[in-house]
């Protein structure tokens, strides 16, 4: 674990250095340390959800096969700040080029939110990697692998990154609060899981924020705290709708916006994710299918830059507009 000062944002300040001391990621993380034992490796492609591992992955991987040196010999770029083909034909291009620093005959270029590349990016990318592939090897991470191109793909070994397990995240938050002499309830963690669904950086940062606030943490200030929305706010929200109240149900919404400060995508999914445990005389079965429909329109439409409270509000007019349907 780093050690660093203790204004020091939680999420760098713990994250692993090496990959032995990395949690969850059973069928990945093995792998890695052989590459980095054996000092040769493929070009890689980290696929997964935010705050699953894939950088820290990425940099605990440099950290063991390069040792002192490995500042000299990784670089990390993001995609989302550096997207176009100039990018790839400048700074990509000049570092694949030049020779590695110590006994490892290949550098590490690691580029974040791969997926944000162009395709005309992408396509030179791909010629840089197979010229380059004797000095430089490439790790990309992204969020959806399908937006990588096949020809890239095939040239990596893919490693899907899941969410972290209850137990992992968990087990990494309890060594954070003894680190920093924080009490943290039981209850408080359970709120925290439920938050973060899996997400470690989020989870790590939650806990970090109402750390500030006490040194004992309960569940109730993790939830006043918490950005994602409450199951119960959700459960009112929709059973409003399905009330018919489609007024009472949008604002219920704009009380999530406004109050909780949620975003579209957390409304979202706090909506997808309460929804097999929401009871049944609130939310029937058949309306639950129904439901899911409208939610996986949404999203396609939130993620291709839609505005969200008008998407929301259109699944809660739909749920509204049929409440008084014979079912």
């Amino acid at each position: 674990m780093a050690t660093r000062g203790t204004e020091a944002v939680w999420v760098e300040k713990y994250r692993p250095t090496s990959l032995k001391d990395m949690v969850g990621h059973e069928s990945i993380v093995p792998l890695l340390r052989a590459y980095a034992e054996k000092r040769s490796m493929p070009h890689l492609l980290f696929a997964g959800p935010p705050g699953t591992g894939k950088t820290t992955a990425a940099l605990a991987l440099a950290h063991d096969m390069y040792g002192p040196e490995w500042r000299q010999n990784f670089l990390e770029l993001n995609s989302s700040d550096e997207r176009g083909i100039e990018t790839v034909r400048t700074t990509i291009k000049q570092y694949a080029r030049t020779s590695p620093l110590g006994d490892v005959p290949f550098k590490l270029l690691f580029l974040d939110e791969s997926d944000n590349l162009t395709q005309e990016a992408q396509a030179s990318l791909r010629r840089l990697m197979e010229r380059y592939s004797g000095s430089c090897r490439f790790i990309l991470s992204c969020n959806y692998s399908s937006r990588i191109i096949d020809p890239i793909q095939s040239r990596c070994a893919v490693f899907r990154f899941r969410a972290y397990s209850p137990e992992a995240v968990r087990a990494q938050l309890e060594r954070i609060a003894a680190a920093e002499h924080k009490h943290v309830a039981p209850e408080a963690y359970e709120a925290i899981l439920a938050a973060s669904g899996g997400d470690m950086r989020r989870a790590i940062n939650l806990l970090q924020l109402t750390a500030t606030y006490a040194d004992t943490i309960t569940g109730q200030t993790v939830r006043d705290h918490a950005t994602i929305p409450l199951r119960k706010e959700v459960e009112g929200m929709l059973g409003a709708a399905l009330g018919g109240d489609f007024v009472g149900a949008r604002s219920r919404l704009y009380d999530l916006f406004t109050d909780r400060g949620a975003s579209g995508e957390e409304i979202l999914r706090a909506m997808h994710s309460y929804l097999p445990d929401i009871p049944e005389n609130v939310l029937p079965a058949r309306e639950k299918v129904r439901l899911v429909e409208y939610l996986a329109e949404v999203d396609f439409r939130l993620a291709q830059g839609a505005g969200e409270r008008v998407q929301l509000e259109a699944v809660l007019a739909h749920l509204a507009a049929d409440a008084g349907r014979p079912r």
